[in-house]
C-alpha cells in the first residue's frame, strides 16, 4: 500500500468578537448577493437574533427571505423541505444563523437549490449513495448561536434519518461556509445545560481530533478529488485543537454558570475545534453518538457524544499513550507526568460532573438489549472510525457502549 504523502488544510474564514454578526449585510455584498435565504429555527426567532440578522442584511440593500423552521437535530424531511423552498426561491445567497442544526440546514438548502438532486445522493454511505458534489456552492455566511458544534468551520451537515433509526451526514469541502461571523453577545440567552451539552461537543471535537489516526498512515488516493475530508491528525490540525482543549477545559464551566466572557471563549473554542476536526476527523465517540441519538430521537448531540468518550478513549489510548496524556493535560490546566489510560477519562468525567452532563448511557435510557443495535448504527460510520488510532470492529464498540452503561 503507498502511504498518503499530502495534507490539506482549509478553513472558512472568521470574524469574531462583539457585534460580528452586524456585519452580515457587509459580508454578503462582498460576496455578490443580492437575494439571500436566511435559515434559522423558531427558538433564534424567539431571542430576537433573527430579525437582527435579517435587518442588518436589509440595510445593505439585500434581498431576504426567511426559513426559520430548522430543527434542532434536524432530519432527512426537514432537510428536503429547506431544499425546496431554497430550490423554488432562485437565491444567490445564504445565511445560516444558529445552532450547528440551523447552519447545517443552509448548507443542504444551499446545496440542492445550487446543483439539484435528491437529499440522499448526497449522503454519506452506506445509508446514502455518496454522490460527489459537482462543484463550488453559493456564497454562504454562517453565524452560530451557540458554543459547540463548529458548524460554522466544518464541510459536514448531520441529520437524522428516523426510517432507519440512524443518524448520518453529507462531506465535501464545498459545504464549508464562506465566512464565519462568531458574536459571542448572542450566546447570552442560552440555559447553562445547552452550554454544558455543546461545550461537551467543543471538547470531544478536539480530542478526538488530536489522538486520530496520523494521516501518513492513510493509504494514498488514486486522485486528489478522493482524498476524503477526514484525513487524519495532521501538524496543523493538532494545533487548533490544542488550543480548543486548552479553553474548553479553563472556560466550560464558568459558562455553563452563566458567564458571558466564558461564553465568548467557548464560541471562540469551538471554532478552533471546527478547524481541527474538520480536517482530522472524529471518531469512536461521535460513531457511537450517531445511534445513540437516532435510536431515541431528541437526545441533545453533545450528551450522545461524551458519554462514551471515558471508555472510548481508554480504548484508542494503546495507539499513542503520550497524545491522549496530553489532552488531559490541556483539559486540566496541568501535567501529568504519570499518566495512563486512566487519566483522561478521569479528567473527562470530572468535567463531565461539574456541567451536570449524564455520565452513562443508562441515563439516556439505554440498557444491555440495545448494545447490538447500538453496534450496528456504529459501523455504518465507517467514514468516521476509519481515522480511530486504532482499527475498530464490532466487538471493540460492544466493549465501549457496554463499559459506559
Amino acid at each position: 500500500m503507498s502511504r498518503e504523502q499530502v495534507f490539506t488544510l482549509e478553513a472558512t474564514p472568521l470574524k469574531f468578537g462583539r457585534g460580528a454578526a452586524d456585519e452580515a449585510g457587509w459580508e454578503l455584498e462582498r460576496l455578490g448577493v443580492r437575494r439571500a435565504l436566511l435559515v434559522s429555527d423558531p427558538g433564534v426567532v424567539r431571542a430576537g437574533i433573527t430579525a437582527r440578522v435579517q435587518s442588518v442584511v436589509e440595510a445593505a440593500g439585500i434581498d431576504v427571505s426567511v426559513w426559520d423552521q430548522a430543527r434542532v437535530e434536524p432530519t432527512d424531511e426537514s432537510f428536503r423541505e429547506a431544499a425546496e423552498f431554497a430550490r423554488a426561491g432562485e437565491f444567490d445567497g445564504f445565511v445560516g444563523v444558529g445552532g450547528g442544526s440551523s447552519i447545517d440546514t443552509a448548507k443542504v438548502a444551499d446545496l440542492i437549490a445550487t446543483h439539484g438532486g435528491e437529499l440522499m445522493d448526497y449522503v454519506n454511505p452506506p445509508v446514502g449513495a455518496g454522490r460527489a458534489v459537482p462543484g463550488p456552492l453559493r456564497p454562504l455566511v454562517a453565524i452560530p448561536t451557540t458554543c459547540g458544534s463548529g458548524a460554522e468551520a466544518t464541510s459536514v451537515a448531520v441529520l437524522d434519518v428516523p426510517e432507519l433509526r440512524v443518524k448520518t451526514g453529507i462531506s465535501h469541502r464545498a459545504l464549508r461556509p464562506d465566512q464565519a461571523l462568531v458574536d459571542p453577545s448572542l450566546t447570552s440567552t442560552l440555559p447553562g445545560e445547552v452550554v454544558a451539552s455543546c461545550g461537551l461537543d467543543v471538547v470531544c471535537h478536539a480530542a478526538e481530533s488530536y489522538v486520530a489516526r496520523p494521516f501518513a498512515e492513510r493509504e494514498r488516493p488514486s486522485s486528489p478529488g478522493e482524498r476524503p475530508p477526514y484525513q487524519g491528525a495532521t501538524p496543523v490540525s493538532e494545533v487548533w485543537s490544542a488550543r480548543a482543549l486548552e479553553y474548553g477545559g479553563r472556560y466550560l464551566r464558568a459558562a455553563v454558570r452563566g458567564d458571558a466572557e466564558a461564553r465568548g471563549w467557548m464560541m471562540l473554542a469551538a471554532s478552533l475545534a471546527g478547524i481541527g476536526f474538520g480536517a482530522a476527523g472524529v471518531h469512536v465517540p461521535h460513531a457511537c453518538a450517531y445511534p445513540i441519538a437516532g435510536l431515541r430521537h431528541g437526545i441533545p448531540h453533545g450528551r450522545s457524544v461524551i458519554v462514551t468518550a471515558p471508555a472510548a478513549f481508554r480504548f484508542t489510548y494503546p495507539a499513542d499513550p503520550a497524545r491522549h496524556r496530553r489532552v488531559a493535560e490541556l483539559l486540566a490546566g496541568r501535567a501529568f507526568p504519570d499518566a495512563d489510560s486512566e487519566t483522561l477519562p478521569s479528567v473527562l468525567l470530572d468535567l463531565m460532573r461539574d456541567v451536570g452532563a449524564p455520565l452513562s448511557l443508562s441515563e439516556l435510557g439505554y440498557g444491555e438489549g440495545d448494545i447490538d443495535d447500538l453496534v450496528s448504527g456504529a459501523l455504518k460510520q465507517q467514514r468516521l472510525l476509519s481515522v480511530a488510532p486504532r482499527d475498530v470492529g464490532a466487538g471493540d464498540l460492544a466493549a465501549v457502549l457496554r463499559a459506559s452503561l
